[in-house]
């Protein structure tokens, strides 16, 4: 065990990553020409209120479908505008509020409080006094908000609700239990995501590793996902390069042995946070129409 398993350790190096990393999406995939209608919000959850965006898209028709976003950041980092130019093109091209939300990070709150103020954000979102349709909601993020995208899938199952038409899993890390340098990469040391990253996003998290084998937070480690019959479809969404695409597919095959999987789409060439932190726009635009296309067929099939 490294000193950067001691949480002591990690706790500091989590705050000061938190404090000095917005990562800005690179001008390739801002996607510029969408303008956007928003609105800011807070959102009531046992944690305290959190604050979101709102991203409507154009006035007409039936009130639309709902899309909640989790943005990344291991689990230590809060910046939800990164994910502006993902939720504007959504918004656009599925004809879905989509829900932008922040929730409360490690260190100071650990596993499982980020996963539950999810799970009350979507259950907020699925009210009835909402002005979108919250019977036809979905659910996604990428990196850390796919795991926690997965995990509020999983109690929605669990506790009978709210119902999810949808659930999208973007490079999500859903094997904490194997340490990052255990996870290979064709890039090698090269890769995005580094071994010590890993270790200290993970022991801010969840300090404890017996704990994490938990199935909100390693869905993709041995029986976890054994019993998910009924869980909301998914698709998930891989990328060549990552160290994290090897737990993603396996949970792929969980999701596909119970009829859960809506779709496995592996993205070559690119590695982890390619649609932030390169100028891939093509590829980028390419995947978020695959996103589009989902969400807008399940929620269309809902009306």
């Amino acid at each position: 065990m490294s000193i950067l398993s001691r949480p002591v350790v990690a706790d500091a190096l989590a705050r000061l990553f938190s404090s000095t990393v917005n990562p800005a999406p690179k001008p390739g995939v801002r996607f510029p020409e969408i303008p956007g209608d928003t609105t800011s919000v807070v959102i009531p959850t046992r944690y305290g209120d959190t604050a979101a965006t709102i991203y409507r898209p154009e006035a007409g028709g039936a009130a639309p479908a709902v899309y909640v976003n989790v943005h990344g950041g291991g689990f230590v980092v809060g910046h939800r505008d990164q994910d502006d130019p993902w939720c504007r093109y959504l918004a656009a091209h599925a004809n879905v509020v989509v829900v932008n939300t922040d929730y409360v990070l490690a260190p100071r709150h650990r596993f499982p409080a980020p996963v539950e103020q999810i799970y009350d954000v979507l259950v907020w979102a699925s009210a009835a006094e909402r002005d979108w349709d919250g019977t036809r909601l979905c659910v996604g993020g990428q990196s850390a908000g796919g795991s926690l995208s997965a995990a509020a899938a999983r109690l929605a199952l669990e506790r009978g609700g709210p119902d999810i038409a949808l659930q999208v899993l973007h490079y999500p890390p859903l094997d904490l239990v194997t340490a990052t340098r255990d996870k290979s990469s064709p890039l090698g040391a090269k890769a995005v995501l580094r071994p010590w990253m890993g270790e200290v996003f993970d022991t801010a998290y969840i300090p404890d590793p017996v704990r994490r084998a938990d199935r909100l937070a390693s869905p993709a480690c041995g029986d976890n996902a054994d019993g998910i019959d009924g869980i909301a479809p998914a698709l998930v969404i891989t990328a060549e390069y990552d160290r994290l695409m090897a737990e993603a597919w396996r949970y792929a095959q969980k999701l596909d042995a119970v009829g859960a999987l809506a779709e496995y789409h592996e993205v070559r060439g690119v590695d982890h946070g390619y649609n932030i932190m390169s100028n891939a726009g093509d590829v980028t635009r390419q995947v978020y129409d695959v996103i589009a296309g989902h969400v807008t067929r399940v929620t269309a099939a809902r009306k």
